[in-house]
Order: C-alpha cells, then structure tokens, then sequence
C-alpha cells in the first residue's frame, strides 16, 4: 500500500475522501445556485424586452394610423383649398400626351438669365508652348 490513501488517512477524525467529496458538493451548489441566480436575471431582462417591443409596436401602429389620417385625400383637399385658395383643374388646362409637342413648339423661349456667354478660354501659356 501506498503512503498516502485518501480512502483510509485521516485528517481530524475523517477521511479525507470524505472531505474532497464534501468540498465538490459544496462547489456544485454554489455553482448551481448561481448559474440559476443568473438565469432569472437573465429572464428579467428578455421580459423587459418583450415589454418594450409590445409598447414600440403599439407606438409603430398608432403613428401609421395617424398618417392614414393625415394622408386622407378629404383632408388635403379640405387644406388646399382652405389654405392655397387652390380649387380643381379646369377642363380647358388639361392636356393630353399628344398635345405636349405642340405646346413645346408654341411656348417663346427661355429668356437669358444674365449669366455670362461661354467663350472658348485663351491660351495660359504664352506661345502655346506647354
């Protein structure tokens, strides 16, 4: 036999198996209870997640019915005509594809707008020599 048997040396009146097993139990509760402290922290905050995404859905539907509002054709006509003083098209303002080039022939042109004529620069170097 050896020096040193953990199933039978003694250290204080027991056996030092019987420690070494004591000291891994103790470890393995330690380690469970906070593995398990860290799995309802961890819990806590994907509720509070959950929370939080049901109240930014909630916000995403409201603010898209607010736009359904205020995109509703009454209300902008109701705006523009209250507002701009603006009022349907009248039948003789209304055009069709086909009249656009006719439109485009009769119009003047475009008068100048005062910005200088493009002429062709001079020669920055003198004797064109570069």
């Amino acid at each position: 036999m050896s020096a040193f048997n953990p199933f039978t040396r003694r250290l204080r009146g027991f056996r030092v198996i019987d420690l070494a097993a004591l000291v891994v139990l103790l470890a393995l509760a330690l380690g469970s209870y906070a593995f398990k402290t860290n799995a309802e922290v961890e819990d806590a905050d994907a509720a509070d997640t959950q929370t939080q995404i049901a109240r930014e859905d909630k916000r995403i539907r409201l603010l898209q019915a607010e736009i359904a509002h205020l995109d509703g054709p009454d209300r902008i006509e109701r705006l523009a005509t209250g507002y701009l003083h603006m009022g349907p098209v009248d039948e003789r303002r209304e055009i069709t594809v086909a009249d656009l080039p006719r439109i485009a022939r009769a119009a003047p042109p475009p008068a100048p707008t005062g910005a200088p004529a493009l002429t062709p620069a001079a020669d920055p170097v003198p004797g064109g020599a570069r």
